[in-house]
């Protein structure tokens, strides 16, 4: 079930990755979650909010009108889940279709939705624990040294 208290039904330009030092930020680390076609980056951030960035190659979907069914379902899916403070990158990482075939199918837009589901509602569990390590790391950083 969605927690709709903290659920944000926005998607502005303070809930987007869109930096070039942002993106390289979360391309350091290691990917904590992968599907047949996507794969997903996070890393705790110190916003009150996650933010999400979307990397979808011209040469994995040859076609705009493919690449923006690819971002737009994405988006959506991010902005209907509640999320811990954690920059995520979803990135396409093999092609969805070719130039031969239609740009975007009905089916291919409900296997979009269903295997970004799974990334997004697999990878909640790690990216809480980055972002809750990620908070005490800065908890304890900022705490002044005692001395007795």
């Amino acid at each position: 079930m969605i927690n709709l208290t903290r659920l944000s039904l926005d998607y502005a330009r303070d809930r987007r990755i869109v930096k070039t030092d942002e993106f390289s930020s979360v391309f350091r680390l290691r990917p904590i979650q992968r599907t047949a076609h996507f794969v997903l980056y996070a890393r705790a951030n110190q916003l009150d909010k996650a933010r999400l960035g979307v990397v979808v190659a011209k040469r994995l979907a040859p076609r705009a009108v493919t690449r923006n069914a690819v971002k737009r379902a994405a988006r959506e899916l991010f902005r209907q889940s509640a999320l811990p403070a954690v920059d995520c990158i979803v990135r396409l990482s093999k092609p969805v279709n070719a130039k031969s075939g239609p740009a975007v199918t009905a089916g291919l837009k409900t296997a979009l939705r269903a295997e970004l589901t799974q990334l997004l509602s697999g990878a909640a569990p790690a990216m809480a624990l980055a972002a809750m390590t990620a908070v005490a790391a800065v908890a304890d950083t900022a705490a002044p040294a005692r001395t007795s």
